[in-house]
């Protein structure tokens, strides 16, 4: 939908939050106010002549030219010698997530916005550093994680399926297992239900891909922090990544896993949380299965003894595990006819008048 925005009373505040005429200002936008960048833009554009308004994409995005950016559907073009680190942003929306986002994906510029629904334009107080901190906290807590669930929260956005095979083949070399879950939209009582579970990531649009998971039973990462993890080829370079279609083969930030490093070469690998040593080393891509034979096989049987499922394993380290019949141990007694009746007055008891 479309929300109204007073041009006038936003560009006062841009005025008083960028006083220096000649400033290099980004103006960035919520979904809902991207009809009015226009007017916005011829109130500001002769007195700052170096500010630029980004635009929203529509379609399947082309090929990028050079000095643009592309974030969140939002593209905009920096002319040279002008960098994006060397820019301020101007956000015109309310504070949620999208604001989160283009901070986090744009951590080394400073921010201010403009709330239409109260006429205010402030300087953003938001601690990137810290959240950027609890980002890699999580990151460090998936490299412990043994078993790993891939929460599906899209149906819509393209490559879904893509970016759910390669996590799957992701946390496979990586040696971890993996449960596949479609729940609609996240909550900490629907996966609460998986405590088998140390970790989750949640594979959804980029707006909706940063989750706060305090509230939850277990961390909710992102693909990209699932990469970091996992992936010994991928660095952190400063640059947040949030949408999931980055990470595809042949996309801006796709980074190739390793080959498979022998047992002599493995480095090492303590947690920083735990201060156990863990697995350093990315198993051996599958082998590509032979065609299939009529001939009869004789299945193995100690595999399938000793590939127990996460969730067995779970269920045998727990002191209660349900209702047992305990076969053998309960004496025999003679059965009974019980109350009969409904809750409120059973038949043996005596009605009370009211």
């Amino acid at each position: 939908g479309r929300q109204p925005l007073d041009a006038a009373a936003c560009a006062g505040a841009f005025r008083g939050l960028f006083p220096e005429r000649q400033s290099r200002v980004v103006v960035l936008s919520d979904l809902r106010y991207a009809h009015a960048m226009g007017e916005l833009e011829r109130l500001l554009r002769p007195e700052y002549p170096n500010v630029v308004f980004s635009s929203v994409e529509c379609g399947e995005p082309g090929a990028a030219l050079p000095g643009e950016h592309r974030h969140l559907g939002r593209r905009f073009v920096l002319e040279p010698p002008a960098e994006l680190q060397h820019c301020a942003m101007f956000y015109v929306g309310a504070e949620g997530l999208a604001l989160s986002s283009f901070m986090l994906t744009w951590n080394r510029c400073p921010f201010s916005s403009f709330d239409p629904a109260t006429g205010r334009g402030r300087r953003e107080t938001f601690n990137v550093n810290r959240a950027l901190m609890r980002r890699l906290y999580l990151v460090e807590r998936a490299r412990d994680a043994r078993v790993v669930g891939i929460v599906v929260g899209t149906l819509s956005v393209a490559g879904y399926l893509d970016v759910l095979q390669h996590l799957r083949e992701l946390l496979r070399r990586a040696g971890k297992r993996s449960y596949t879950l479609a729940v609609g939209k996240p909550s900490p009582a629907k996966l609460a239900n998986f405590p088998e579970v140390d970790v989750f990531v949640l594979v959804a649009c980029a707006q909706n891909s940063l989750l706060d998971s305090s509230d939850f039973y277990r961390p909710v990462v992102t693909p990209y922090e699932l990469e970091l993890a996992c992936n010994p080829a991928r660095e952190w370079t400063g640059d947040y990544l949030t949408d999931f279609q980055d990470l595809l083969p042949g996309a801006c930030a796709h980074v190739e896993l390793p080959a498979a490093a022998g047992a002599d070469d493995a480095v090492p690998d303590v947690s920083l949380i735990t201060g156990e040593l863990r697995a350093a080393r990315l198993c051996d891509p599958p082998a590509p299965q032979p065609p299939p034979s009529a001939a009869l096989a004789c299945r193995e049987q100690t595999r399938a003894l000793t590939e127990i499922s996460p969730a067995a394993s779970f269920l045998e380290s727990r002191s209660w595990r349900g209702l047992e019949q305990q076969l053998g141990k309960t004496p025999v007694a003679k059965a009974v006819q019980g109350r009969r009746g409904i809750a409120i007055a059973y038949e043996d008891e005596g009605r009370q008048d009211a």
